[in-house]
């Protein structure tokens, strides 16, 4: 008899899978449309709430439906600074402001942006653990591309026409805190994952 690889019982799943029924869902930016390409959306904040396995909290926000007579709610990552009730704007003709969601052309050099599209319309990947940010670093028109620096320090080109929202994510400095003790760093991924 062999022995068993822990790894791969692990790879298996059944009892090492992550507990996920506290979750809130997916935290994505809202889809992009008509209104976000060509003007703006405004949406308000309703609530910040806490996410079960992720250190940011969500930000979520209500806007109106495009074409229907009804309001859809977005989960979107907090930035700091963030409040319940305040307005926040997405699309080009957004102003720079912290929570709004504007494309990458319009974000001035030298901006401090997170939750970043990679490929435009992927709804934000770049930039979305808490306390983590992109700075704008250039743009280059000849390519429609922006040039951004990475939290990891990685410079990075993108579309231009990829979405970001204005400020750092929140909950930064999470980590500064010392665990001190072996059940404080079992309780904290327990949330994640069983380990």
């Amino acid at each position: 008899m062999g022995k068993c690889i822990l790894a791969q019982r692990r790879g298996a799943g059944s009892i090492f899978t992550a507990h996920t029924h506290k979750r809130k869902g997916a935290a994505k930016l809202r889809p992009l449309d008509f209104g976000e390409r060509r003007g703006f959306v405004k949406g308000t904040i309703r609530e910040i709430v806490h996410d079960s396995g992720r250190g940011a909290p969500l930000a979520l926000v209500q806007f109106r439906h495009p074409y229907k007579f009804k309001r859809v709610q977005a989960r979107m990552i907090a930035v700091e600074g963030m409040q319940t009730g305040q307005f926040v704007y997405c699309g080009k003709r957004a102003e720079l402001a912290i929570g709004n969601c504007l494309p990458l052309k319009m974000v001035p050099e030298g901006s401090i942006v997170c939750n970043v599209e990679l490929k435009t319309g992927d709804r934000g990947s770049l930039a979305r653990a808490s306390g983590e940010y992109c700075i704008v670093i250039s743009h280059l028109p000849d390519q429609e591309k922006t040039r951004i620096k990475l939290p990891s320090g990685e410079k990075k080109s993108l579309s231009w026409n990829c979405r970001a929202v204005v400020g750092i994510i929140a909950g930064g400095g999470r980590t500064e805190k010392p665990l001190l003790k072996a059940g404080s760093a079992k309780h904290a991924a327990k949330a994640k994952r069983k380990c």
